[in-house]
């Protein structure tokens, strides 16, 4: 099954207690605020991840918190035709961080968040002995402003992500058609 924040990016795969965008706290988070819709954009250090038709591209439309899970409804585009997806990643021992099978192995945890207008996550895929990132934007709305994306461009780069390597999924074809 392909697919982390999302990842989850998407994902996006994600989730450990991280610096919260309100507080400086690290631990817990509130999963339960996360319930939403979301777009996204999307970072890798392997580019051809999130490409066009890359296994990573991945457009969430719904995140549900689920009992120690996080079900994520989203749309892929294979061989040129959209298909629509449903993952659940389950919370791991780790305070904060969550699993998934799809395309590999995924870990994941939530970088940043707001909860009313975004939340970031970073994920870690393992696959056939080699290891890839994918760092997810999602928001519950299209336009999101600059420093929040900013934000996000900063903290793709301290993970080891160029800039080059950011891709903004609301300005390109969202797969609606599944």
């Amino acid at each position: 099954m392909k697919l982390l924040l999302l990842l989850l990016c998407l994902g996006l795969t994600l989730v450990c207690g991280h610096a919260e965008e309100a507080s400086s706290t690290t631990g817990n988070r509130d999963v339960d605020k996360l319930n939403g819709d979301f777009s996204i954009v999307v970072a890798s250090d392997k580019r051809e991840k999130i490409e066009e038709n890359g296994s990573m591209r991945v457009f969430v439309e719904h995140i549900d918190v689920l009992e120690n899970s996080l079900g994520f409804k989203f749309r892929i585009k294979v061989n040129g035709e959209c298909r629509e997806l449903y993952l659940v990643a389950y919370k791991m021992p780790k305070d904060g961080e969550y699993f998934v099978e799809y395309d590999g192995a995924n870990t994941f945890y939530i970088l940043k968040t707001d909860y009313d207008r975004y939340v970031m996550f970073h994920l870690v895929n393992f696959k056939n002995g080699e290891t890839f990132q994918v760092m997810v934007l999602y928001s519950r709305t299209k336009d999101l402003s600059s420093d929040v994306k900013e934000k996000f461009a900063k903290l793709c780069e301290a993970h080891g992500i160029t800039r080059d390597n950011i891709i903004d999924l609301t300005k390109t074809d969202r797969c609606l058609q599944a």
